[in-house]
């Protein structure tokens, strides 16, 4: 009986849409762990990344300075360093270019705009995913179960006597694909609410430190333009 009723055989004896609806599960939820542990290691990088820059950064070093370190050799994952690259660069062009401090910091903070947006695309990349298999999951399983209890039901009308042992197993078979879509589900829910929070407090720390370089550079073009018109003067 337990042999009969082990987990391998009722999954091999179920119908064959209840396996399709388990390989289904099954393939989300490998997926769904492969994606969880490489969001994992994309946030703690960029989370170490961020850290260090900050760290550069309020140094005091000259912005010039580290912007060539930066660009020669660029931190893989560290959305603060590039947010910093787009800006300086964009701010050193246009101060060539015009001595309007607006019309410079309109293109500089419009830069580091276009920057914070891909990092943003990059943080909530296969999150969507992880949200879907984690809504769906149960939805499908319940189908499974479904399905494969109206065919269990179907098969009793055939005989004469039911007992425990005839309607045991197929409840069994439809019951698993139910286990399987919560197996899928649980870990991507709990997944996707700890990514989305990790992924917003790091775009908030990206905004606020563009804020704060935008105000250094206001600074910067603006002592420089007093100084050249007092020059002449």
């Amino acid at each position: 009986m337990d042999s009969e009723l082990s987990v391998w055989s009722l999954i091999s004896n179920a119908g064959v849409l209840v396996q399709l609806v388990m390989l289904l599960l099954a393939a989300a939820s490998v997926m769904s762990w492969a994606l969880i542990f490489q969001r994992s290691q994309v946030f703690r990088k960029a989370r170490k990344a961020q850290l260090a820059f900050e760290e550069r950064f309020w140094s005091g070093m000259d912005l010039g300075q580290l912007y060539r370190e930066v660009n020669a050799e660029p931190t893989p994952f560290s959305g603060l360093e590039s947010l910093f690259r787009a800006g300086f660069k964009e701010f050193s062009r246009l101060r060539q270019q015009s001595r309007d401090a607006d019309a410079v910091m309109e293109g500089t903070q419009r830069a580091m705009r276009v920057a914070f947006s891909r990092e943003q695309e990059r943080m909530e990349a296969h999150l969507p995913f992880l949200a879907t298999v984690g809504s769906t999951s149960p939805y499908v399983g319940l189908f499974g179960t479904v399905w494969g209890i109206m065919n269990s039901f179907r098969g009793l009308a055939q005989v004469q006597q039911a007992t425990l042992a005839t309607v045991a197993p197929g409840i069994s078979e439809a019951l698993i694909a139910t286990a399987m879509g919560l197996f899928a589900a649980i870990p991507a829910v709990i997944a996707y609410n700890r990514f989305s929070t990790k992924s917003d407090a790091l775009l908030k720390n990206y905004e606020t430190f563009a804020e704060e370089f935008s105000s250094i550079l206001h600074r910067r073009v603006h002592s420089a333009n007093n100084s050249a018109e007092k020059g002449t003067a």
